[in-house]
């Protein structure tokens, strides 16, 4: 673990220089421990690809004391049993009027859009971290078969639920924003509401699994979300060490 300097009251624990589920492993380890541990002045962390942030309160704690106390906790990783990830469906309608560039990524792959229907709904994606916009989800595990560049000139709306893929990654627009993802489709379910008592429906280190319905079953769910009568559908899903 390599520590990093971010202000006078931050510091970064830096795991690694890639994306690979062996660093996210261990940057949930370490979110777990700081979770048990409840440190009183730690104001909050934040996990990301292959590091996690933590803002102290320099009042309560010097940064020094702060380097070593994260030393410490790194030395109990190999002992931490990480919790089960919890799966969250998402129903997704991979419909034209909703997924404008599904043709474009069947042809740029040589694929029919229903074999990228097939390949999009297949794996259980890893959330490795949100950012971007509020509950923005970046997922690991997307099949190469359906790799597609970015678009040339992005999109000055792109609506919120909308599933895209850039380049390696797939992923959802919680709320409308500019954005320059291939859009092959759209949930109903909103993973982000400020309304919400836990405003962000999922968690970096959880999982997805793209669900396709048609599109009657998308304006179906999407009055249940209006009216607050949709509950998302999960399981638990059992993390093993270094899961490819």
């Amino acid at each position: 673990m390599k520590l990093l300097l971010s202000g006078d009251s931050s510091v970064i624990a830096e795991f690694g220089n890639e994306i690979s589920v062996e660093i996210n492993e261990k940057i949930r380890g370490f979110k777990t421990l700081l979770d048990e541990k409840k440190f009183e002045f730690i104001n909050e962390y934040v996990p990301t690809y292959r590091s996690i942030k933590i803002d102290y309160n320099p009042n309560l704690i010097t940064h020094s004391e702060m380097q070593k106390l994260l030393n410490t906790i790194e030395k109990e990783l190999k002992l931490v049993k990480l919790p089960e990830a919890k799966v969250t469906i998402i129903p997704t309608c991979y419909d034209l009027r909703l997924g404008p560039d599904l043709e474009t990524v069947a042809r740029h792959n040589n694929l029919t859009e229903e074999e990228v229907v097939k390949i999009h709904t297949s794996p259980e994606y890893l959330i490795y971290m949100l950012g971007f916009t509020p509950g923005f989800p970046y997922l690991g595990g997307m099949n190469q078969r359906i790799e597609t560049p970015r678009l040339s000139s992005p999109r000055t709306r792109v609506e919120l639920g909308s599933v895209g893929i850039a380049d390696k990654q797939t992923g959802i627009y919680p709320i409308t924003s500019p954005g320059g993802w291939q859009i092959i489709g759209r949930t109903p379910i909103k993973l982000y509401d400020p309304s919400r008592s836990v405003p962000i429906m999922i968690n970096a280190g959880d999982y997805i699994k793209f669900d396709s319905i048609t599109y009657e079953e998308f304006e179906h769910i999407q009055s249940e979300v209006k009216e607050e009568s949709y509950k998302a559908v999960s399981y638990e899903r059992r993390v093993t060490k270094s899961e490819d």
